[in-house]
């Protein structure tokens, strides 16, 4: 499965981006509209949380089973939009990025932390 993530997302991206276009939307409303779907599914894995953790009693519970899939597909529509805006090098695009936004914090080592020294 690993080796066909990008190859399945690619196929979402054309798929949604076929039945945009039928729609009559620009490119630029297919990635507003895509974005925001991200922001939906935040939303949902959030819910999910809330209703882990109990903390709403207005909700309905949930378990950190929901959670993981909520997260899963906030993960599955970000890839689908990054795909949509760059169909020719997202997992090239995915993979610099990544690369450049973690290298401070692994190549720094672990966090230090120790309690701060008290003053005498």
């Amino acid at each position: 499965m690993h080796g066909n993530v990008w190859d399945t997302i690619s196929q979402l991206a054309a798929r949604f981006d076929a039945h945009d276009a039928e729609l009559g939307l620009s490119r630029e409303e297919r990635w507003t509209l895509q974005v925001l779907k991200i922001s939906e599914e935040t939303g949902e894995a959030s819910q999910a949380v809330i209703g882990a953790r109990g903390t709403n009693p207005r909700k309905e519970t949930s378990t950190w089973g929901n959670v993981h899939a909520e997260v899963a597909d906030v993960v599955i529509t970000a890839m689908v939009a990054l795909a949509r805006m760059r169909p020719d090098d997202a997992a090239e695009y995915l993979e610099q990025q990544l690369a450049a936004k973690s290298a401070r914090f692994l190549l720094s080592g672990p966090a230090d932390v120790s309690a701060p020294a008290e003053s005498a």
